[in-house]
């Protein structure tokens, strides 16, 4: 299904991640005309489009729906051979809180959280903020109660089923394990950010 989204946008209701990458893929590759943004979502691809024909642009967005649900529009430009490595110092405020819901050592944590490839599932929340999948269930945690009021750029976390890369200083109530050097979010950078819907991901302890 289609929805208008606003006066400019078309809500793509995917269904599906891996479809929400595909078309996501297919929009980026040959952009039909008019369209200025292109954002995926966990289930959607939102389509921004103040120039364009709508009475063109709504038919080629359902023709793509169709051929991505199938699985025959290209994979994600986010899915590459190379793996984005993203070195950690685990001292983060929660990995001993984490550790103990878990009921594992931090350690075991630390093991875990580095022994798994995750892929950016979607980018929301704050400009380079990527929500990685396949976190290893154990390590699921909720959120914090109470947010913090700051939480430092470069700061690793998890929350749910997700763990994320703070890339600049923000508000936020996920757990900490620990802190990276590495710039997730820079808008003098082409890109800005290393992540894209589909990248693959890794936490390496440093």
């Amino acid at each position: 299904m289609i929805r208008r989204a606003g006066e400019h946008g078309l809500l793509v209701e995917t269904g599906a991640l891996d479809v929400s990458h595909r078309l996501d893929a297919a929009l980026r590759a040959d952009r039909p005309q008019g369209v200025v943004e292109v954002v995926p979502g966990p289930e959607t691809v939102l389509v921004v489009a103040p120039g364009a024909d709508q009475g063109r642009l709504l038919p080629r967005l359902a023709e793509l729906l169709a051929s991505c649900a199938e699985g025959g529009e290209p994979a994600a430009p986010g899915e590459p051979q190379d793996v984005v490595t993203i070195p950690v110092v685990y001292d983060g405020e929660d990995l001993q809180a984490v550790a103990r819901m878990a009921g594992i050592s931090t350690g075991e944590v630390i093991a875990r959280h580095t022994g798994r490839e995750l892929v950016v599932g979607w980018l929301g929340f704050a400009p380079g903020f990527a929500y990685l999948i396949g976190l290893d269930p154990v390590l699921h945690a909720p959120r914090l109660e109470t947010p913090r009021t700051s939480v430092p750029a470069g700061s690793v976390a998890v929350a749910g089923p997700y763990s994320a890369v703070y890339p600049t200083a923000s508000p936020g109530g996920w757990r900490l394990l620990g802190r990276t050097g590495l710039k997730v979010w820079d808008v003098a950078a082409e890109p800005p950010t290393p992540f894209r819907p589909g990248t693959r991901v890794r936490f390496e302890a440093a």
